[in-house]
């Protein structure tokens, strides 16, 4: 079948779904809970509507511009790896004209949202996670460094520092320990599936830590990254931001990741790899969703607070 064919093909088939699927809706439920943590954690009383409704959308909308972007600079990539392999742009359903649109409607619609009917700071932290994702990450840290998901994470650590910003028009200490809790637990959130899919990012040329510095190396990064992630998710509480109640969770929880961690680290090659990663991810809905229940509970029952 000629191109031109295959082309008129493929921009007749794309759906909704195809669109949809390359926002990568499982990962934006994730950012815009800790968004939406964030917003509410950043206020004792009750949170206004409109930034609460308009700044929750307006992130999610750049989240997922930043994820279309994704998918397209990352088309080569992904047609290489097994685990990307059925995504739009491999399996050929989707083209890089029709993405390019996707992804400047939803960024001009989440700028539009966060500078209008929010506020200008939100916006501009949002455009700048936004182009720190997209391009800094995807297009420079990705093909050039193994400590590509360490730097590159910085902008995923946002949501809950612009979740607090679009509430609040401000960015205090305790929205960049927010910051700095996904920030931290990034690392040994993504390595255990780097381990998991080495020989795909081999394949596809990517300077994965397992690539470039062997999977025992990174099986000791991510135990030592478990205990920083430890010791950083207690300052909640030693600041006063949390009290007891996260403080139980937050000592359970961490004890938890270091436990998969340590036993991913005396296991052979890739073994226990998914299980910690599958791990990271309920530990950070976890320990967000302890932040929340912790700040509404010490409202009413202050013997509880730090």
């Amino acid at each position: 079948m000629a191109t031109g064919e295959l082309s008129i093909r493929n921009q007749e088939g794309i759906t909704w779904r195809h669109y949809y699927e390359m926002t990568k809706p499982k990962i934006i439920l994730l950012i815009a809970f800790t968004a939406l943590v964030g917003m509410l954690l950043s206020t004792p009383g009750i949170v206004p509507w409109q930034p609460l409704l308009f700044g929750l959308a307006g992130i999610s909308l750049a989240a997922a511009c930043g994820a279309v972007v994704n998918h397209i600079i990352d088309q080569r990539i992904d047609a290489l790896m097994e685990r990307t392999s059925r995504r739009p742009f491999p399996s050929g359903e989707m083209d890089t004209p029709h993405a390019v649109s996707f992804a400047l409607l939803l960024g001009v619609a989440s700028m539009l949202l966060l500078g209008v009917l929010v506020n200008l700071l939100t916006a501009a932290l949002t455009f700048l996670a936004l182009i720190g994702y997209a391009f800094i990450y995807t297009l420079y840290l990705k093909r050039n460094t193994p400590q590509n998901i360490v730097w590159g994470g910085l902008a995923g650590a946002a949501p809950p520092l612009l979740g607090w910003c679009a509430i609040t028009n401000s960015v205090p200490m305790e929205a960049f320990l927010l910051l700095l809790i996904i920030f931290v637990w990034t690392p040994p959130h993504f390595w255990p599936l780097a381990i998991h899919r080495r020989d795909e990012y081999a394949r596809a040329n990517v300077p994965m830590l397992p690539v470039t510095h062997g999977i025992r190396f990174t099986k000791q990064q991510i135990l030592l990254y478990s205990l920083m992630l430890l010791a950083v998710s207690l300052m909640p509480f030693m600041i006063r931001m949390s009290g007891y109640i996260y403080l139980a969770g937050a000592l359970l929880l961490g004890g938890g990741f270091v436990y998969h961690a340590f036993v991913l680290w005396r296991g052979e090659g890739r073994q226990h790899a998914m299980k910690t990663f599958g791990y990271s991810i309920f530990y950070l809905s976890m320990l967000f969703a302890l932040l929340l229940t912790d700040h509404y509970l010490v409202l009413f029952f202050p013997v509880l607070g730090a």
